[in-house]
């Protein structure tokens, strides 16, 4: 990825065009130019095609967008996923464990980091803490994405914290349940069917169209590129929708259990 990067950036060069200018020949975002060029967003193939004809640079672009091996497409990292995050247009995430991350409050976080094992430090657990609740700024950007959220309702019941973190939690689903771009949902546990055991994945569409998956396991996290796969994650996420309460029944949920506290 970083080597189709530089290619990019010196063929730029050698044209005389600035990012800007050439984001703007392309149809393209200037970040979309940058981001390429430093190595931190995979070149897509039609716009590989565009800035060949482009620079004259005689299809070595699309070669190699169209020949980068798949593990050099996106960093398995956490950070990657949450820089995508940041820019996404929509995003749609499906738990089974704890609350979605963009939707814990800062107590509730600390506290799903303080069941971690083998156990962080408390310089660690503020670090993470702080990077959680700060990707809620998504949620106040002038253009705020459109978010969807199915969660599996077992998350609701777990004692995370104490009665007062869980108050609070369930107080701020109810606020962000309220959100016109947010929607909230809950498999019920008397769903007779349920296509998530498979564990809790997100789905993501990029400012440029992109369509990217992100699953975490134990082992570690992954952010998907791979059409068929993403395609995979993103049918499943549709019959999960068939499956949940409405959003209205899902606020009662809601306002039921925190009565219950």
């Amino acid at each position: 990825m970083k080597m189709v990067g530089r290619q990019l950036k010196a063929a730029r060069q050698a044209a005389g065009h600035t990012q800007a200018q050439l984001a703007a020949l392309v149809q393209v975002d200037d970040e979309t130019i940058a981001s390429v060029e430093q190595g931190r967003r995979t070149l897509q193939l039609d716009l590989a095609e565009s800035l060949d004809e482009l620079l004259d640079t005689k299809g070595v672009l699309a070669a190699g967008a169209a020949n980068m091996p798949e593990a050099d497409q996106f960093p398995l990292w956490a950070e990657e996923y949450m820089r995508q995050e940041r820019e996404a247009t929509t995003i749609s995430w499906y738990d089974a464990l704890v609350v979605p991350g963009i939707l814990q409050t800062e107590e509730y976080a600390r506290a799903v980091f303080r069941e971690r094992v083998p156990a962080y430090d408390e310089d660690e657990i503020e670090t993470r803490t702080a990077a959680r609740t700060a990707r809620r700024d998504i949620l106040r950007r002038k253009k705020p994405p459109t978010l969807s959220f199915v969660v599996w309702e077992p998350v609701l019941h777990l004692r995370i914290g104490e009665p007062r973190v869980r108050r609070e939690q369930l107080r701020q689903l109810l606020t962000f349940a309220e959100l016109p771009c947010l929607s909230l949902q809950f498999i019920p546990l008397d769903s007779p069917s349920h296509g998530g055991l498979a564990g809790p994945f997100a789905l993501l569409e990029t400012p440029d169209h992109q369509h990217l998956a992100y699953t975490e396991t134990q082992r570690g996290s992954q952010l998907v590129a791979d059409p068929n796969e993403v395609s995979r994650l993103a049918r499943k996420y549709a019959m999960l929708r068939t499956q949940d309460l409405t959003t209205q029944q899902s606020t009662g949920l809601l306002t039921r259990l925190l009565g219950e506290l």
